[in-house]
Formats: structure tokens, C-alpha cells, sequence
């Protein structure tokens, strides 16, 4: 069974920058898209950014020009650059295909005002 891994998260001050990576056990990414989720407590798991297979990539409107997403095909990684963070950037990220398989436990990022 394909896992993903998440890493990356932590506690920045806003204005910062955090780089997170995703790992998947298998060559899964290879031949799907890949997006990054967030989840904040209390709210519903939304959708951050997302990359196509060839590249092509779409992003929520709250992260459009300050957070970057890419994929290595060649290590199973897909990665988000996220800068300028905002302390409503706060929550727990995930990784996942599309179409999805299981989630992974995610990674934290806080950002303090």
C-alpha cells in the first residue's frame, strides 16, 4: 500500500517562509496529479494547490501568489513553497493524489503574528 509522508511544518513568524515536502512509498506520483490540503481546527479540510502530471498547477485564491507547488518524479516528491505566511496560513497539511488514497498524518505549520 502506497504511504505518504509529509514533512516540513513548523512554528515561523508571519512574513516568513516554510518549504514542505511530500513523499509517497511507491512511484505513485508519476502518473497522477498531486494537491496539498490544509486543515485549521474546527474547519473543513480545503484545498491549497494542486500540479497535473505535466506540470500544470491551480491554487486557491487565499495562497494565489505566495505559495508554489512542484513535483520530482524522479524521487516521489512533490513539494510546496510557501512565503510571505499569513497567521490564517495556521494548520495541519496534507498531501494527496487525485484521485486520493490514504491520508497521511500531515504536517503542522504555525504561523504567529
Amino acid at each position: 500500500q502506497v504511504q505518504l509522508v509529509e514533512s516540513g511544518g513548523d512554528l515561523v513568524q508571519a512574513g516568513g517562509s516554510l518549504r514542505l515536502s511530500c513523499a509517497a512509498s511507491g512511484s505513485v506520483f508519476r502518473s497522477v496529479a498531486v494537491a496539498w490540503y490544509r486543515q485549521a481546527p474546527g474547519q473543513q479540510r480545503e484545498l491549497v494547490a494542486r500540479i497535473t502530471v505535466g506540470g500544470r498547477t491551480n491554487y486557491a485564491d487565499s495562497v494565489m501568489g505566495r505559495f508554489t507547488i512542484s513535483r520530482d518524479n524522479a524521487k516521489n516528491t512533490v513539494y510546496l513553497q510557501m512565503n510571505s505566511l499569513k497567521p490564517e496560513d495556521t494548520a495541519v497539511y496534507y498531501c494527496n493524489t487525485q484521485p486520493g488514497i490514504s491520508w497521511g498524518q500531515g504536517t503542522q505549520v504555525t504561523v504567529s503574528s
